[in-house]
Order: structure tokens, then C-alpha cells, then sequence
């Protein structure tokens, strides 16, 4: 057994499986986080198919040199959020993109129109894509993943405190873009927090409309 954290980590007996020659166990482990790969692409692309057989790819190629030291799911988060710098980087065509500075607003992608049930969730989404890309990537996380600081701090390469400044600089930026937008609730623009509570009831998504082969 792994353990991470003082924690099991639930996918360490299928990755065993799936580092012994287990095709099968790779597959469950692709199809266990389809959904939430979709979840992380699908407001920051257009295709966020892609961009999820990308980042299956990268881990077939870098399986053996996982280590351990954080969970799967967590590495797993670090190689989508490579491979969506990777393309938007590609789209702008320069190698002067800066997540922490570029939004997906300013790219002019559509990502998300599609995805959107509801009004308040077509609000969400577009003030979401407003935020500079490392923002809007720390607050989805958080709210749709449950991620807490140590493991974004994985993701993200960085400490923990530096996570904590600047996931509570990403939730009063969407507080703001919201309070612009008029579309959520007076009631939820009260506090982050209670944009928080909001958002997570807000941005239930459906699953993913396909699955890996």
C-alpha cells in the first residue's frame, strides 16, 4: 500500500497493476478520471478531447518515472494543467505566454458555451474564463476537484502559502467579475465564501459525453 500524506492513496493497486503490464488496469485509471479531466478542459478549450487523450498520452510516456511522492490524481492534475499551457502557448503562437498574466478571454475561445445548462452557469463560466489562466485554474480545481492547498501547491509547483495568497487573489477576482456580470445572486456575492457555496451548487457538471477507449 501507498500512502500519501498520512492517506491511501486508492489508485496506487491498480497503478502497480498498470506499471506490471496490466492494459486493462491503465484503462480503468483513464476511465476512473475521464470526467474530471473533462471538467478541468472543457472551460478553457474548445476541444477538450484533445487536450484529455494528450494528457493520457503524457502519462503512458512518464508512468515509470512517477514516484510516488504525491497521489496519482495530483500528478495527473500536473501534467493536464502542462498540457493546457502546452496548447494555449501554441494557439497565442508565442513563447511570451504567461498563464499568471493571459486569460482565455483574451484568446477568444468559446470554451464552455457547450458545456453551460443554465444562465447562471453560462455567468459563471464566462467570468471564470475572465481571470487570468493560473486563476481560473486554482478556483476550478478547488471548488469542482475539492484539491486543498498542499496538493495544488503539487500542481502548480509551488508552496503551500504562495497557493493559499493566491487562491484567495483568484476568489475575490471571480467575486469581482460576478458582482460585474450581475449574474449571480445578491446573496452570493456577499463573501467569498459565500460565492464559494454558490459556485460549487452552481457548476455541477454532467459526465463527459465519451469515454476512452
Amino acid at each position: 500500500m501507498r500512502y500519501v500524506g498520512g492517506a491511501l492513496d486508492p489508485d496506487a493497486a491498480v497503478l502497480d497493476r498498470w506499471r506490471a503490464g496490466d492494459q486493462v488496469a491503465g484503462r480503468e485509471l483513464f476511465a476512473r478520471y475521464f470526467d474530471q479531466l473533462y471538467r478541468f478542459f472543457a472551460n478553457k478549450c474548445d476541444e477538450p478531447d484533445e487536450l484529455i487523450q494528450a494528457t493520457f498520452f503524457a502519462i503512458v510516456k512518464s508512468v515509470d518515472r512517477f514516484e510516488g511522492r504525491s497521489s496519482f490524481r495530483t500528478y495527473l492534475f500536473a501534467i493536464a494543467r502542462n498540457e493546457l499551457y502546452r496548447h494555449l502557448r501554441e494557439m497565442k503562437r508565442t513563447a511570451a505566454f504567461d498563464p499568471a498574466l493571459s486569460s482565455i478571454a483574451e484568446l477568444a475561445t468559446s470554451a464552455g458555451s457547450r458545456i453551460a445548462r443554465n444562465q447562471e452557469q453560462q455567468c459563471l463560466f464566462a467570468a471564470l474564463r475572465t481571470l487570468p489562466i493560473e486563476q481560473q485554474s486554482l478556483v476550478e480545481l478547488h471548488y469542482w476537484e475539492d484539491l486543498d492547498a498542499l496538493a495544488l501547491a503539487e500542481i502548480f509547483e509551488l508552496s503551500a502559502t504562495a497557493v493559499r495568497m493566491r487562491l484567495s487573489r483568484a476568489r475575490a477576482a471571480l467575486r469581482e467579475a460576478m458582482a460585474a456580470s450581475g449574474g449571480a445572486p445578491p446573496a452570493a456575492l456577499q463573501s467569498d465564501d459565500a460565492l464559494e457555496r454558490w459556485a460549487r451548487s452552481a457548476a455541477t457538471m454532467p459526465p463527459a459525453p465519451r469515454k476512452p477507449l
